[in-house]
């Protein structure tokens, strides 16, 4: 059986069409037993093609979801009885023009949907843009990174863009990253400034993504001047 990745992101749209995330499956699962969420609300998670009930990914949730009730039973053949005075049955639209009007009435009657989903849809698809360009951000910091711990635990003090090593801010520049400061923070960790490069994205371009060094734990701490919307899960923002 194939389950969700921990880590994967996810949305939900609640009985008011209001879309909720980013969620954790783990979050996703105790909103189920809180009853904040049911087998029929829509979910949709970054490689999905599009809204998909809950209940049709509940094995890769691990979701526990009560059955669907089984269909009344029909009534018994043996109990209906036949009539031979029954009126003559009159003449009513042919069945391709019934078949027409059920189109064109559920046609009308998807609009208003299709534009709801797509409202919700088209934003959060910008929002996973943002994360992957971020992501790759990250991952283009992570050599820095460990140069900066490697320093850190050499000369007990923090690397600055002047040690040797380490070039000016526009040195680090990626694709994706304007400039790099390396320094030390308010709160004593060693750590980096990175500039975010989006020309083409307003929502990213000259935003800051900050690394901070735990040297005592060695673990890394990620925050940002972005829409948590907008960044990976390891990450904070505003």
């Amino acid at each position: 059986m194939h389950t969700e990745d921990p880590n994967t992101i996810w949305y939900y749209i609640d009985a008011a069409r209001e879309p909720h995330g980013p969620l954790t499956a783990q979050t996703l699962r105790a909103r189920l037993d809180e009853g904040l969420l049911t087998r029929d609300n829509l979910v949709w998670r970054e490689g999905m093609i599009w809204w998909q009930p809950l209940h049709t990914v509940a094995l890769q949730l691990e979701l526990c979801l009560p059955a669907t009730p089984p269909p009344l039973p029909l009534p018994d053949a043996r109990t209906y009885t036949p009539t031979t005075n029954a009126p003559a049955r009159h003449r009513g639209l042919p069945g391709c023009a019934i078949a027409a009007i059920f189109a064109v009435g559920t046609g009308i009657a998807l609009i208003p949907v299709l534009g709801i989903l797509a409202a919700i849809a088209i934003p959060l698809y910008q929002s996973y843009l943002a994360r992957s360009q971020v992501t790759l951000a990250l991952d283009s910091l992570a050599p820095l990174q460990t140069e900066i711990a490697e320093f850190a635990a050499q000369h007990q003090r923090c690397a600055t863009n002047s040690d040797t090593g380490f070039g000016m801010p526009q040195h680090d520049a990626s694709p994706f990253i304007g400039q790099v400061r390396i320094g030390r923070f308010d709160n004593g960790h060693c750590g980096l400034e990175a500039t975010l490069r989006a020309p083409n994205r307003i929502r990213l371009d000259g935003k800051a993504l900050w690394l901070d060094y735990d040297a005592r734990t060695s673990t890394w701490h990620c925050r940002s001047n972005l829409n948590q919307r907008d960044l990976p899960a390891q990450c904070h923002g505003a």
